[in-house]
């Protein structure tokens, strides 16, 4: 019986298969790694945060970016698109691409479930290595969760909120949206697994 052999993409023919793709797909390591596809609930939450966080920063040096744009991870080798990010001060591209930053303070991630692992694992720890971040949010679209980690000093600490009163102060930008403006407009599934 033969061994089927991966195929190990180049940084440059990722980034050409990703700028031609009618679908976003993230690189990790030399192999490509697809996107789960959005529901409701998933673009909900993510929008509620842009729109949130884009009114809470108006008045800072501070910009929320939704989707589209591509964090390099130098140090673990690789690109990944965050469902929202917030950079302060100037971004810093890579080369001459604006497509593609180095300096995150805050990457949110909405969690789906053929990603969930994933997002809490490669990408979660990739994400540490970045200098500028300093906190990373992962938010469960099927029941009110949402996991908030944040670096202090050498270390990453987690706090775990789950109940609409509650707020999620992300202290590196001063702001704090509750969980109830996150989660607005969601419809919630009988079976939250």
């Amino acid at each position: 019986m033969f061994a089927r052999q991966k195929y190990y993409y180049t940084h440059q023919e990722y980034l050409k298969l990703d700028g031609q793709a009618s679908e976003k797909s993230e690189y990790y390591h030399g192999e490509i790694v697809a996107m789960a596809g959005s529901t409701l609930n998933h673009n909900t939450i993510a929008g509620n945060l842009y729109i949130d966080l884009r009114i809470a920063l108006a008045d800072k040096p501070c910009a929320t970016f939704f989707g589209d744009i591509k964090v390099w991870l130098e140090e673990r080798d690789y690109y990944t698109y965050p469902d929202v990010m917030v950079i302060c001060g100037e971004p810093e591209f890579v080369g001459e691409r604006t497509d593609m930053v180095t300096n995150p303070v805050v990457i949110i991630e909405v969690l789906s479930k053929s990603t969930a692992e994933y997002d809490r694992s490669d990408k979660l720890h990739a994400s540490f290595t970045l200098a500028s971040l300093q906190e990373y949010v992962l938010i469960d679209q099927y029941r009110m969760k949402v996991e908030y980690f944040r670096r202090k000093d050498q270390l990453w600490e987690l706090r775990v909120f789950t109940k609409a009163e509650e707020s999620l102060g992300l202290k590196s930008i001063g702001v704090d949206i509750p969980l109830s403006q996150i989660y607005r407009q969601v419809k919630w599934e009988e079976d939250h697994e």
